[in-house]
């Protein structure tokens, strides 16, 4: 897109650790030793351990917050410093080394991990109140937040790799925390499977790089970039990219995501909205350098973007299941992050910035769905709520500040946060910033049809609250406190984060030491035009969301719809894609295999048995016993040797 900037870890390496910096590994171990307590401890920790782990994630936190504050006190070029733990893999020319990274991009994470974290966890102790299992819920809490802590502060990508593989185990324990019921179970596996397709994307881009830089550390990776050949980094670029697609649920590999909303509500909180569902775009802005030095890998990068965007956007458009319409516009705020991070130097911090604000009202909108399931026996089909403003007004007003969040109202968080995606998108030359720039433009549309859709179904018009299998009516209430304070406070960081983080460009400014310092770029159109047509998207998106479900009546059982609302409700048959193109020639090679195994290579092996068997069974018949047939045998190759002399001599 224009001048490249000057990365500065990359050119100039970290700085040595110092005070609370060296004891950076404590985020990691705390939650990761009470995850580990509480597992070995079982039934006996019962009464206590769900506070053990609110503590761990707490603690955490406070560990962090210091550590920021320390980042803060240095100069901006000193703001990278590398913590050494141990030698790790010594492997001849593969040696690497355990240690962290403390760095502006990895103390967002921190701090956006703990915080939102530790809310949840104390949302938590009082949704899970009635489980039994409640203390290994908080086991499986404490063992993601280890984990995804190690993959945000991890040196390496191979200790990054550590941390990513957490996440997805955690992520299966949790998904399916509620196993009994085999949906659950299946859709726990199919998570863990096509997280495991982008795993060999991070696998082979890490042989990739040992193999062109010898080497997997970022300290050694990235500043090697500058100047590297471009195809070797665009096939590096082109695998990250793919392990950012299957955690992040991008195109083609997003077909996980709504069925992950079958754990736990919590676990939607946490794992789908705020953390780790995120680690994609982490890991492209992280690799920054690669992915500048390979545009064809950017471009793609944000083509992936751009069409998760709107595939989100669709398919949360027609669902009634409310965990699935947030789902959806989960993959679709990340597609709106990685089309940012797609653009390349210019959007990188906006990805991050977009990353940030998201992770306050989408934890805040999953944790009001939450409350809306406790007050009415845990439904979550839009079409047999309304009219739970009266009822529940504390929940009404945090997800309605979460929902004016996320559509972009003026002055709220995302506006500030994604308008500044769908300007960046409008830089450049070309085809590029008109397609990207009208894409983010009409997801900003239909963001706000589909979550004013969400919003006026469960809140306002007339009450339809009864079950959808047996009729009976519902009595909805409000959360206790320890369900609604969390939503609070995410509330106020969905309405002022944004404009606090956006005061004098100054989280822009706080990521430079990583993302570099890029000079301002005119977009092709001009910014008073594009918020204009921000705004009035979201407006008519709003309006039209209120007509047809705000204002009118709202059927309990769906119409039939268009052809493209049939698609949406069916996700736009991705699975049905997946199935065909991938699954079932997968099983057809299979059987083929087998087959070929047990017809060509068991056939041909049986057969030499056989004809071994069958000639000694012809051998075995001369062997009878009786003296006249072995006489005669004698006699007749006598007379065959006589005949053979004989012959030979004619």
């Amino acid at each position: 897109m224009s001048a490249l900037p000057s990365l500065l870890p990359a050119a100039v390496g970290a700085a040595e650790p110092s005070g609370l910096a060296s004891y950076v590994w404590l985020l990691v171990a705390v939650p990761l030793l009470s995850a580990g307590v509480l597992l070995v401890a079982g039934r006996r920790s019962d009464r206590w351990g769900h506070w053990l782990g609110v503590l761990a994630s707490a603690a955490s936190f406070v560990v962090g917050l210091a550590i920021l504050v320390q980042l803060l006190g240095l100069p901006a070029d000193e703001r990278v410093i590398d913590v050494h733990l141990f030698s790790w893999i010594p492997a001849g020319e593969l040696a690497v080394d355990a240690g962290m990274r403390i760095d502006p991009l990895s103390m967002t994470f921190v701090m956006l991990v703990t915080f939102v974290g530790t809310l949840i966890h104390v949302y938590s102790v009082a949704y899970m109140e009635h489980d039994v299992d409640r203390r290994r819920f908080f086991a499986y809490l404490n063992l993601f937040v280890a984990a995804m802590l190690l993959l945000v502060l991890g040196d390496s990508y191979a200790l990054l790799f550590v941390g990513w593989e957490g996440v997805g185990l955690a992520s299966y324990l949790l998904i399916g925390f509620w196993n009994f019921r085999t949906d659950y179970a299946v859709a726990a596996k199919k998570a863990f499977i096509m997280n495991r397709v982008g795993d060999v994307g991070l696998l082979l881009a890490m042989a990739t790089m040992f193999a062109g830089f010898g080497a997997v550390e970022f300290a050694t990776v990235l500043p090697a970039a500058d100047g590297a050949d471009e195809g070797v980094l665009t096939v590096i670029g082109l695998l990250l990219l793919l392990a950012a697609c299957g955690k992040s649920a991008q195109f083609p590999l997003q077909a996980w995501l709504g069925d992950a909303m079958a754990g736990p509500t919590p676990v939607s909180a946490l794992i789908h909205a705020a953390t780790m569902v995120t680690a994609g775009v982490y890991l492209v802005v992280r690799s920054g350098p690669i992915f500048t030095g390979a545009p064809t890998a950017l471009l793609v990068v944000a083509v992936v973007g751009a069409i998760t965007l709107l595939f989100g956007a669709i398919v949360g458009s027609a669902k009634d299941d409310m965990k699935k319409v947030l789902a959806a516009s989960t993959m679709s705020q990340i597609g709106y992050m990685m089309l940012a991070a797609g653009l390349g130097p210019i959007g990188y911090a906006f990805a991050i910035f977009h990353l940030v604000t998201h992770g306050f009202f989408k934890a805040g909108l999953f944790l009001g769905a939450g409350s809306v399931m406790h007050g009415m026996s845990d439904q979550v089909d839009m079409r047999r709520f309304g009219g739970l403003s009266r009822h529940m007004k504390i929940t009404w007003i945090t997800m309605m500040m979460g929902w004016l969040a996320i559509i972009g109202f003026p002055g709220l968080s995302g506006f500030w946060s994604k308008d500044k995606i769908i300007e960046s998108a409008f830089v450049g030359e070309g085809w590029q910033p008109w397609v990207f720039g009208t894409i983010a433009l009409l997801g900003a549309g239909i963001t706000a049809f589909y979550m004013s859709r969400l919003f006026f179904m469960v809140f306002h018009g007339k009450a339809r609250w009864t079950t959808a299998e047996e009729g009976d009516e519902q009595h909805p209430h409000e959360s206790p406190a320890l369900m609604t304070v969390p939503m609070i406070v995410l509330a106020v960081g969905s309405v002022a984060l944004g404009f606090v983080m956006n005061l004098g460009g100054g989280f822009v400014t706080w990521l430079e030491p990583v993302t570099g310092h890029v000079e301002h770029h005119e977009p092709v159109l001009s910014v008073p035009v594009i918020m204009v047509a921000t705004i009035v998207l979201v407006l008519i998106g709003a309006f039209v969301a209120w007509r047809m479900f705000g204002a009118a009546a709202v059927p309990t059982t769906a119409p039939q719809g268009s052809a493209l609302t049939r698609a949406a409700r069916q996700d736009l048959y991705q699975d049905e894609v997946n199935e065909g193109v991938f699954m079932r020639p997968s099983q057809y090679l299979t059987r083929s295999l087998v087959y070929a195994d047990a017809k060509v290579v068991d056939g041909a092996v049986m057969g030499v048995a056989r004809s071994t068997s069958g000639s000694g069974n012809l051998l075995r018949r001369a062997q009878n016993g009786y003296v006249r047939s072995y006489a005669a045998m004698m006699f007749g190759g006598v007379v065959l040797a006589l005949v053979v002399v004989l012959a030979s001599r004619v």
